[in-house]
């Protein structure tokens, strides 16, 4: 991982298999932080949940001293690029810098820099490119039910071309043995992931799938026209998790979502806690998954003798 931790394909099989280690065992209690007072900014450019506060909650469980900054509030609106912003921060005592942004590829130009003329980097969201913290916790959600990658079916489903979720996890499943599908409007499909798996109908063989891997309509990066021709109920009948087809889903077989849930739309609002859903333990998941990346930047001796 080095300095950064930007894009979760960037990682060995082995590094990968390592965070998802790190994270069990910080929620199982196995793995304690050793508390050695890192300083972590949070930069956030676009609105976020449960990425900033359950990155927030990482660091206080890790012991790190905290700085929140609000990109309204700071010298950004006056013109400051980010890479002043950064250089800045490394100045005057920032270690690492988590950072969401609506720049797709935002850290492109700094991965060389990171941990010398500017704080380590972790991307929490970039545009419609990766979310990688994301994608960890999902796969940490999929090993505490299957155990493995290999063989399993998972369909990803809805707004394919804006979600960086459905980019990060479909290389990174398709790289570790899943069988990738998409299914969702066509206008919203995105032929450069065909490389990790195939286009199919919604209804395809849905009992066979192990995963059902949800995504939100990103409204907020639609066109007027799009945002303007959405129908919620004819969505849901398409695309969405109806009653129907969760009873359709074998026994063994899991639900989950990014969040936030927009329920009604993508999911029946009584099947977000059903007993095949994951979504809420892909929340909590989520610390500790956070907890992970940020101890594997700023690991010790001591808890890499853990780890062994």
């Amino acid at each position: 991982m080095a300095n950064v931790f930007v894009n979760i394909n960037d990682l060995s099989n082995q590094d990968l298999l390592s965070i998802i280690h790190q994270a069990l065992l910080f929620k199982s209690g196995q793995l304690l932080p050793v508390m050695n007072k890192q300083v972590v900014a949070n930069l956030f450019f676009e609105n976020s949940t449960r990425t900033v506060t359950s990155f927030q909650m990482a660091e206080i469980k890790l012991g790190y001293e905290r700085i929140v900054i609000d990109p309204n509030k700071s010298s950004a609106v006056k013109g400051e690029s980010l890479e002043d912003t950064l250089k800045t921060l490394k100045v005057i005592g920032v270690d690492t810098v988590v950072i969401r942004h609506t720049l797709r590829g935002w850290y492109d130009n700094f991965c060389q820099m990171a941990g010398k003329e500017i704080p380590k980097l972790i991307n929490a969201g970039d545009g419609n490119g990766q979310h990688p913290s994301q994608s960890l916790l999902d796969l940490m959600t999929i090993i505490e039910t299957f155990d493995h990658f290999r063989g399993l079916k998972v369909r990803i489903i809805g707004d394919i071309y804006h979600s960086r979720v459905a980019r990060s996890n479909a290389e990174i499943l398709d790289r570790l043995g899943a069988n990738v599908t998409f299914a969702g409007p066509k206008v919203w499909s995105d032929p450069s992931l065909t490389q990790f798996g195939h286009v199919v109908d919604m209804d395809d063989d849905l009992e066979q799938q192990d995963v059902v891997m949800l995504l939100r309509v990103q409204h907020e990066r639609l066109t007027d026209g799009e945002n303007a021709h959405f129908t919620i109920d004819q969505y849901h009948e398409q695309y969405g998790l109806t009653r129907a087809r969760y009873d359709r889903l074998k026994d063994q077989a899991i639900i989950m979502h990014p969040a936030p849930v927009n329920r009604g739309v993508e999911i029946d609002s009584d099947l977000v806690e059903s007993p095949k859903s994951r979504i809420f333990q892909q929340m909590a998941n989520g610390v500790f998954a956070r907890m992970a990346i940020l101890n594997s930047l700023n690991t010790s001796v001591l808890q890499k003798e853990l780890l062994k």
